[in-house]
């Protein structure tokens, strides 16, 4: 276990309220999946993050390994979100059994709240009118790895 420099770790319904106190510099999160406009799928949870940062004038960060941008896929209306069990919620609480449940295992943060999409390749910044060309971005840093081994 490294320590992370400058890091404070904190339960995620907490977020708002240290922004609010205490002042963040910035968010950072991962994703499972950047779609070719940088909407991102994390863990559930990541999106709520990224409405309380904008909030706050926060910057929020997506830190992702190159191999999760999809350029094939457009936009984060397209991601089809698993759904799982309810008992996952019903057993680790004190809801009755026969609660109606939702229990999504990702959300989608809409570009529009991203600052920027940090990959072991570079980040992508988003242009002057806060749009993503996550393309551009994967041909241009392919276009040098295939220069490299031909």
């Amino acid at each position: 276990r490294k320590k992370m420099p400058n890091g404070t770790l904190i339960c995620d319904s907490a977020a708002a309220a240290l922004m609010k106190t205490k002042g963040v510099d910035a968010v950072v999160v991962g994703a499972d999946r950047v779609c070719a406009n940088g909407d991102t799928a994390n863990k559930i949870g990541t999106y709520n993050l990224s409405i309380v940062a904008a909030a706050h004038n926060v910057p929020f960060y997506v830190a992702s390994p190159f191999t999760t941008l999809d350029t094939e896929l457009a936009s984060g209306d397209l991601i089809e979100i698993e759904e799982r069990s309810a008992s996952e919620i019903i057993e680790s609480g004190k809801a009755p059994a026969n609660m109606p449940c939702w229990n999504p295992a990702f959300d989608v943060t809409p570009a529009k709240y991203i600052s920027g999409i940090i990959t072991e390749k570079g980040v992508i910044e988003p242009s002057e009118d806060g749009s993503f060309d996550v393309p551009s971005f994967v041909e241009a840093n392919t276009s040098k790895k295939n220069a490299k081994t031909e």
